[in-house]
C-alpha cells in the first residue's frame, strides 16, 4: 500500500471535518426539535437566504453526483459512487472531499 499524500491527506481531513460539522449540527436540531426529516426540510426554507442556501447545496449535489457517475463509469472506478450516499446523507461537504480523496488514488 502506497502512503497517503499531502493533498490526499488534506482530502481525507475536510471528509472528516465535513462529516463531523454538519452531522454535529443536523443531531442537535433532531434532539432539540424531534426526528422528523419533514421537519428539518421546512427549517431548510424557513425564509429566501435558507431556501436560497438549500437550492443552491441542491444543484451543487445534483451536479457532483452526475460528475462522479460519468467518472466512474469512464474509469471503472466503482468505488467512487460511495460518495453519491454520503453527499445526499450528510451533505456536499462531505461527498465531494471524499469523491476527490479517492480519485485521486492509483487505480491498478
Amino acid at each position: 500500500m502506497r502512503p497517503l499524500t499531502p493533498l490526499r491527506l488534506t482530502y481525507l481531513a475536510l471528509f472528516v471535518i465535513g462529516t463531523v460539522l454538519p452531522m454535529y449540527y443536523f443531531i442537535s436540531w433532531f434532539n432539540e426539535f424531534g426526528w422528523s426529516i419533514m421537519a428539518m426540510a421546512e427549517a431548510w426554507n424557513v425564509n429566501d437566504a435558507t431556501t436560497g442556501l438549500t437550492y443552491d447545496l441542491t444543484v451543487a449535489a445534483v451536479t457532483l453526483t452526475i460528475f462522479i457517475i460519468a467518472e466512474a463509469v469512464v474509469r471503472k472506478d466503482w468505488l467512487s459512487l460511495i460518495a453519491i450516499p454520503a453527499t445526499y446523507c450528510i451533505g456536499v461537504s462531505a461527498g465531494l472531499p471524499l469523491y476527490l480523496f479517492l480519485r485521486s488514488r492509483q487505480l491498478d
